[in-house]
């Protein structure tokens, strides 16, 4: 169901682009990485947050961890994670498949700006072996994504 949400999103939005399916999983940053043979940082996870009351997703690259004195000033509040029902009952998808792609619910979508790092990224698509290709100004655009600055600096 989820990866055929993701299906019907980028029919509808970007016929253009493929959702790619693997046989292996994918559900890590670090097993995506080497599924698709691209850097950690090239993986961009979606993050499912509540501040109060409010739900969100932030994708961020794969090899940075939210700042969480940055977070809280640009949401308002302290962030926390979902746990996995309420992860899979807000977002209609798996954890390890989270996107901002093809949502169950109506959800505030974030892009972290180190993103812009890379020409192209690859986020989940619905499932825990499952993908797209996209920049990051692309993906920001097709889901109405605000940019804001609330991971950690590189190492």
């Amino acid at each position: 169901m989820s990866l055929e949400s993701v299906r019907t999103f980028f029919a509808a939005k970007a016929p253009e682009i493929e959702v790619i399916e693997l046989p292996v999983s994918t559900a890590t940053v670090a097993l995506a990485a080497e599924a698709h043979g691209v850097a950690p940082g090239q993986i961009a996870k979606t993050l499912s947050l509540k501040v109060g009351e409010r739900v969100l997703l932030v994708v961020v690259r794969g090899d940075l961890r939210l700042d969480n004195k940055k977070a809280k000033q640009a949401f308002g509040g302290k962030p926390r994670m979902l746990d996995a029902e309420e992860v899979v009952a807000l977002t209609g998808h798996p954890v390890g498949g989270v996107c901002p792609f093809g949502l169950l619910s109506r959800l505030p979508v974030y892009c972290d700006v180190s993103l812009k790092t890379f020409a192209e990224v690859l986020p989940a698509a619905g499932a825990t072996n499952s993908a797209v290709r996209i920049s990051p100004d692309r993906m920001a655009a097709l889901t109405d994504a605000a940019w804001v600055d609330v991971c950690q600096e590189p190492q």
